[in-house]
């Protein structure tokens, strides 16, 4: 049986006054890349928030190896292991690509990760390590926001709208770094409005609309039609 890493159970949260989820269930397995797919506004990155402490919640509602965290701080969450690579890259303007990069391995967990990995991950990054983050790419400034997550060697990645903006063959280069990440022994969950892309690269995925689960399982179990219809709720 499936080791659950995260998951979320009857998970309510938002913004306010303004409720956003409306009773989540997702669950996330250890070696597995799990693809939260839907439309703008259906609840994604507030899950993703209510998943690392950055939206509160009820300590029962997000779990990590079956141990309540909902609603502990994001430093907190991040110290048992998980990571987020934000919608916006969100990179810090007065440091360079190698000071982003250094800064999320400041209280990192022991593993694998380090800044030579990183840069054999993406070589272009190693070119330009002296230069300003922000002074980059999109593209290139995605992947220094995915080196500085795994710079903290997680066992969980959340990667936020990964493709958001970015052209094709950027968004290629960086899926294709996915594989390396997984194996290195991170599980990953996955926002992505691209929904072909998103089936291509996950084991499982969950559609989400207006704040619930409206399918999940393995992209496999379902014809394209059936996921359309979850995505779009008709």
């Amino acid at each position: 049986m499936a080791e659950v890493l995260l998951s979320t159970h009857g998970l309510k949260a938002g913004y306010g006054d303004f409720q956003a989820l409306f009773g989540m269930d997702v669950a996330l397995n250890r070696g597995e890349v799990l693809a939260l797919i839907g439309a703008n506004g259906a609840g994604k990155s507030t899950l993703l928030k209510a998943m690392t402490g950055l939206v509160r919640c009820q300590p029962d509602m997000v779990r990590f190896k079956g141990e309540p965290i909902g609603g502990q701080r994001p430093d907190r969450i991040a110290r048992h292991g998980i990571a987020m690579v934000p919608e916006g890259r969100r990179l810090f303007r007065s440091l360079t690509v190698e000071e982003n990069l250094v800064i999320g391995g400041e209280r990192a967990r022991k593993g694998a990760w380090t800044l030579e990995r990183i840069y054999a991950l993406f070589p272009i990054l190693n070119e330009r390590r002296k230069n300003p983050g922000t002074a980059l790419s999109g593209g290139q400034q995605q992947m220094v926001a995915i080196g500085r997550a795994l710079m903290a060697n997680p066992e969980v990645i959340l990667f936020d709208e990964i493709s958001l903006g970015l052209a094709p063959v950027v968004i290629k280069d960086i899926y294709a770094a996915l594989p390396a990440i997984v194996e290195s022994g991170i599980s990953a969950i996955l926002v992505e409005q691209d929904v072909s892309r998103a089936l291509a690269v996950s084991n499982r995925f969950a559609c989400v609309q207006e704040g619930k689960v409206s399918l999940a399982g393995t992209p496999s179990q379902f014809s394209r039609a059936e996921i359309t219809a979850a995505y779009f709720g008709t």
